[in-house]
């Protein structure tokens, strides 16, 4: 594919996008939900980000990658948060994170990549060592937006880790005599929630309701298989560049290699 013609695909998703944007956050401004609008909003700007990441840090985006990233916002946010997606469809929240798995490490693939093509750089690190700083980038940011999940739902009484329902427990907090063995209760069919004024709040059937910590480390898992999958592909990369050339769609490049 040519370039002007790949670069003409790239705007029209990214209008597209932005124009769907807009429409919801009309939709939402008229219907007075300004949480929505504020999502909305943010959206555009994180529109903005790999236009601004190529001009400061002097890099190329892959048309196949710059579109991933667009449609990745938009799923996350629109469809995800706005349209309910995560509720939705059971696995939806669990794709987009095995996606970011996937993108993340091959940033951090590339960041070591163009370190070991550059002539100022000394020191060249082995494929199996790339592809290990490309998991380890991955699974970092991985972490680190859990720990945003956290904040915002501690802080801000959200629930970006969503929580389940699950009828079994087992905990050591629930040990009477306080000694270091869990007890388990299994089948739980309803758990009833008072206020300290002793008023029934709510009832939960059919078990117990998780705080987040699955949803959580479901996250993590599958952006550890994310992360894994790319890794290995970049380290046949290194081997073998012209085998696995379909990998460059996904591997931002400094502007300067790109040239020679």
């Amino acid at each position: 594919m040519k370039k002007k013609s790949k670069k003409k695909i790239n705007i029209t998703v990214y209008l597209i996008l932005r124009f769907l944007v807009i429409i919801s956050m009309v939709a939402q401004s008229m219907r007075g939900n300004w949480n929505n609008v504020f999502l909305c909003i943010l959206t555009l700007i994180l529109f903005t980000l790999p236009t601004i990441a190529q001009k400061t840090l002097k890099i190329k985006l892959p048309t196949t990658l710059e579109i991933i990233i667009y449609l990745f916002i938009y799923c996350a946010e629109i469809l995800g948060e706005i349209q309910n997606f995560y509720g939705i469809f059971q696995h939806w929240d669990t794709m987009l994170h095995t996606l970011n798995g996937f993108l993340c490490a091959a940033i951090g693939f590339s960041l070591i990549d163009i370190l070991n093509r550059t002539e100022k750089f000394h020191i060249n690190l082995t494929p199996v060592f790339v592809a290990l700083v490309s998991f380890c980038f991955s699974m970092t940011i991985g972490v680190l937006w859990e720990f945003g999940e956290f904040a915002v739902d501690r802080y801000l009484q959200k629930d970006m880790q969503k929580d389940r329902i699950v009828n079994t427990i087992s905990s050591v907090s629930l040990n009477s005599k306080e000694k270091n063995t869990p007890v388990v209760i299994k089948n739980i069919e309803k758990t009833k929630l008072y206020d300290k004024n002793n008023q029934l709040i709510i009832t939960i059937e059919n078990g117990y309701l998780d705080i987040g910590i699955i949803d959580t480390m479901k996250d993590l898992f599958v952006n550890f298989i994310g992360a894994v999958i790319f890794s290995i592909l970049g380290f046949l990369y290194i081997k073998d560049r012209d085998e696995y050339q379909f990998l460059e769609r996904f591997i931002p490049i400094l502007k300067k290699l790109k040239e020679e």
